[in-house]
């Protein structure tokens, strides 16, 4: 490759990786929208170990939202645990201030927090609790409840002026749900005129500090199908870096069986008993991180944000002495993303709640078939990276006589390039004539163009089922693999200049330009495209360096297996060649006189 080609490929490496720090150069974010904070004392408190004291958070602050202050009275707050949650309420609203997943130890970046008493949390500064009731001052008033515990739970309890009464009742159970009674009942002599409501269903927050947020998300149940709302709706960018006119709400109608707020990892989602009619999503502004959260050498993302999501309710009048009282009924589900414990769960309760994990689809059958596949493979004893290895073995053996036909077939092209390049040069001047001849040429060599593609065309469902299950695979969070400390986040070993050193991409580069190296070019191909295919693996580099140490494990492991069947193909070949078809060596040809 000339010096000049070399170049326009090195600037075009280094406009992709630093594409989006020259958008947010040239576009920079607008500064983030003041907020209101509660004044009470407790909130204000720094959190000490065993005190219920948690730290305040702004008022909701997102235009076209049902706004929400709260109160200037001090917040009372009672924690109720079973074996997998503790759950933090608030009389701030009534609700569900911070769902703590007692068995899942929390990890920044890709490394565990040594203190076993911070664990992964949810909800996690919230401007509003879980269940909270939005709809103005109507059905607000001061925003303050009465907490009390009760045999089987806990009660929230408000009457307003109005004589509208509202009474909350939550009772945890086991695989980490619990079930939200709410009660809305007139106990005046007068009307009310109940406004349309808002019940808060959570909001999706950053699952740490270095959480780029790519992964949070509000998803609903519709129609029998799954369907979400993320950071690219809101931002409303062209292509996908290209600012455009920020989106600060989303609605959609519907029979809906049930509404999620989640991270890469874990979820909390509200089933109501009777389908709501509609769901209403914010974009939130979130408190900055705290630094005591940061690992050293790592700096936290700026300006957190999240998704809050509220079923939405219509106007209603409530008649005297609770004659037409409200009576809603959720499901609460906070917990880790599970896929067999969300289907259990969904064929209970009859509302496909695993398609939470996004496995519908076409590719979502090979997503869950993988996962399932690994999870078996680890109920034996394997190590989860020692399951990925397995299962991409299997794949590649399953795999192995499509490859070696595409290897074989692509060797002969090459062989027949000159007598195909001659043909091209006879009818260059028609295009038809030599298309017809070259398809002839081919068909008498019984060659066929279409089997160098047929692998790859065959293993794409597989490759992007193995990429969306690992994207959100609880199952290796944490799991430690030679030098990778995460799994599920890249191997970086070490910082250069704030740029990060990750092994495995590093690795599988050296296999592809290998790879490709060992495969012939496909005929027809000038020379700059040859040039561009072999350097292609950079492209992958840039593209899958950050990805999880999972993914690009899988991948290296694929090239590797790739090459083995290249050279085992190419060897036999040679044997082939050198004994004769028959499997005899060659008769030498007669010595002539």
């Amino acid at each position: 490759m000339d010096r000049k080609s070399i170049l326009i490929l090195l600037v075009s490496f280094l406009l992709i990786f630093g594409w989006f720090r020259v958008v947010e150069y040239l576009y920079p974010p607008p500064p983030p929208r003041p907020v209101v904070r509660g004044t009470n004392a407790v909130a204000r408190a720094t959190q000490q170990p065993g005190t219920n004291a948690l730290p305040a958070v702004p008022a909701l602050t997102a235009p076209g939202a049902t706004q929400w202050t709260a109160p200037k009275a001090e917040e009372q707050l009672l924690t109720l645990e079973t074996s997998d949650v503790r759950y933090t309420f608030t009389s701030h609203g009534g609700g569900v201030k911070l769902v703590e997943l007692k068995r899942f130890p929390k990890i920044v970046g890709n490394r565990k927090v040594t203190d076993p008493a911070r664990v992964v949390t949810l909800n996690t500064k919230a401007p509003v609790a879980a269940m909270t009731l939005l709809g103005g001052e109507a059905v607000q008033g001061d925003g303050l409840f009465t907490l009390a515990k009760t045999e089987k739970g806990l009660r929230a309890e408000k009457l307003l002026p109005t004589g509208l009464r509202i009474v909350k009742e939550f009772t945890p159970g086991s695989n980490y749900l619990m079930q939200v009674d709410v009660w809305l009942e007139n106990v005046k002599g007068e009307t009310i005129a109940l406004p349309a409501q808002e019940w808060v269903v959570g909001t999706a927050t950053p699952i740490n500090p270095l959480d780029k947020g790519t992964m949070i998300k509000v998803g609903w149940f519709e129609a029998g199908k799954s369907s979400s709302v993320g950071e690219p709706y809101f931002e409303n960018s062209t292509l996908g870096c290209i600012p455009g006119t920020r989106r600060t709400e989303h609605k959609v109608e519907g029979k809906l069986g049930w509404a999620v707020v989640q991270n890469q990892f874990f979820a909390m989602a509200a089933i109501p008993k009777v389908p709501a009619d509609q769901l209403i999503t914010h974009r939130v502004t979130l408190p900055a991180h705290d630094p005591a959260d940061v690992p050293e050498g790592d700096k936290a993302l700026p300006n957190p944000h999240g998704f809050q999501a509220a079923f939405a309710y219509p106007a209603q009048a409530l008649f005297p002495g609770g004659t037409n009282a409200i009576h809603r009924e959720f499901t609460l589900y906070s917990g880790p993303k599970e896929y067999q414990s969300l289907a259990r769960l969904g064929k209970q309760m009859g509302n496909d709640l695993d398609l939470i994990m996004d496995y519908g689809g076409f590719f979502g059958f090979f997503a869950k078939a993988l996962l399932l596949s690994m999870n078996g493979l680890h109920a034996l004893g394997l190590h989860y990276a020692w399951c990925i290895i397995a299962i991409t073995v299997i794949i590649k053996l399953v795999f192995w006589p499509l490859t070696g036909i595409s290897t074989r077939s692509m060797k002969r092209l090459s062989e027949l390039q000159p007598q195909m390049k001659a043909i091209q040069e006879k009818y260059k001047d028609d295009p038809a004539k030599m298309n017809q001849k070259t398809m002839e040429f081919m068909r008498e060599n019984k060659v066929n163009p279409m089997a160098g593609c047929l692998p790859m065309l065959v293993q794409f469902p597989v490759f992007i089922g193995f990429y969306t299950m690992l994207q959100s695979c609880m199952e290796l969070r944490g799991e430690e693999f030679l030098w990778a400390h995460d799994l599920s986040q890249e191997d970086t070993v070490a910082y250069l200049l704030g740029f990060p050193i990750n092994p495995f991409p590093i690795i599988m580069a050296v296999t592809m330009f290998y790879q490709a190296k060992l495969t012939p070019p496909s005929p027809g191909m000038d020379p700059m495209q040859q040039k561009i295919m072999k350097y292609m693996p950079m492209m992958f580099v840039v593209i899958l360096y950050r990805f999880s140490a999972a993914l690009t494990l899988y991948w290296t492991v694929q090239n590797l297996l790739t090459i083995a069947q290249t050279k085992l193909t190419k060897i036999r070949d040679e044997k082939k060649a050198a004994t004769g078809s028959n499997g005899t060596p060659p008769k030498p040809e007669p010595k002539k006189h």
